[in-house]
């Protein structure tokens, strides 16, 4: 296989990230896409030069031709489009947060192993080079033993107005940044298993909108006297924060994932970003170089095509997913009962996460 021939199915900015990620490599193209909202599909692929659109993704993953097919969908229809493309006998890399609920995870992974096709979790802070520049200080021993990993993912809110509404995603800011840094942290600790749970979350700024936490602290302490602290914002005004500290017995690093690699702007009108001009481009920002590099976009896409072409074996799973949405869950529950979740946990079986934290 020279190439890994993929369907993108959505067309909305992570859609955007993917096909521009997958024009800087050169393990894989982009043969289709597939979105529901007329002309949308089709105007994603002419701007893009991709072969083929659809309205319908079941089409989609009716061409022979396509290998793997990258999720850019809403969080709720996740498990569906993961079973139909399964049993199509594609290769399946999902967007974060794999998905809802803890049944629909196990669905998912189940379809996927009775297909004997992969379950890709498209982790990029995995693949982030900073990010993975710090991990690999962590593995030499540069900065001693680790013992905590604080990540932030932190701004004024989601780029699609299905976000807000948690009966579509699940959750609030947590399920949506939060599985970056509880997934990162637990990467660079070597994925021990989890001891305890702790996590304060509230909704200041945009209860307008929704009825999900726009805040969140969560604190996941590891087997090993391992600590990850993530931290992330909806609430958070002046443009993209994105940050990393690890600290270890014998030193400590900082990543920065914007700085270094940005422009400082002062804007009136606001710029474009990735698929569409964000009204929190006005003012100062510090615009990305790059940006899609910098994120690890291509990095990971390129890892997952190797991984479909039976060179690598995948870093991030749909168990590792799963285990994130576990995570999670424990979290919503302790912000619920302002308690910590200790292990062994067994989750409530719940129709989101968002209602252990806020009863239906």
């Amino acid at each position: 296989m020279d190439q890994v021939n993929v369907g993108i199915i959505g067309s909305g900015f992570v859609a955007d990230l993917h096909a521009h990620a997958f024009k800087m490599i050169p393990e894989a193209r982009v043969v289709a896409v597939a979105s529901p909202t007329p002309g949308k599909a089709k105007k994603f692929a002419e701007q893009r030069e991709i072969p083929r659109a659809f309205e319908d993704y079941r089409d989609l993953l009716a061409l022979k031709e396509i290998d793997m097919v990258t999720l850019c969908v809403p969080n709720y229809l996740h498990c569906q489009v993961t079973i139909d493309a399964a049993r199509a006998g594609k290769h399946v890399v999902c967007e974060k947060p794999l998905c809802r609920t803890l049944e629909e995870a196990d669905r998912m992974i189940a379809a996927c192993a009775e297909a004997k096709v992969l379950l890709m979790y498209a982790e990029e802070l995995c693949f982030a080079p900073k990010y993975v520049r710090a991990k690999q200080l962590v593995d030499e021993g540069a900065i001693g033993r680790a013992f905590l990993v604080k990540q932030s993912e932190e701004h004024f809110g989601p780029h699609e107005p299905w976000f807000w509404d948690v009966d579509k995603s699940g959750g609030g800011v947590l399920l949506d940044m939060g599985c970056h840094s509880i997934e990162y942290a637990r990467w660079v600790f070597g994925k021990p298993a989890v001891k305890s749970v702790f996590a304060s979350l509230g909704t200041y700024v945009h209860g307008d909108k929704t009825r999900g936490e726009d805040h969140s602290l969560c604190i996941v302490e590891y087997e090993g006297g391992r600590t990850g602290l993530a931290e992330n914002s909806w609430a958070k005004q002046g443009g993209v924060d994105d940050q990393c500290e690890i600290y270890g017995s014998g030193g400590f690093t900082r990543a920065d994932l914007l700085r270094g690699s940005s422009l400082l702007t002062y804007s009136e009108s606001g710029y474009g970003y990735a698929v569409e001009k964000a009204a929190t481009t006005a003012g100062y920002t510090f615009t990305m170089f790059e940006e899609v590099w910098n994120y690890g976009f291509p990095q990971e896409m390129a890892h997952f095509a190797r991984c479909v072409r039976g060179e690598e074996k995948p870093i991030e799973t749909g168990e590792d997913g799963r285990k994130v949405l576990e995570i999670i869950y424990a979290a919503y529950e302790s912000a619920g009962t302002g308690r910590r979740i200790d292990w062994p946990y067994n989750p409530p079986k719940v129709d989101k996460p968002f209602d252990l934290w806020k009863k239906p």
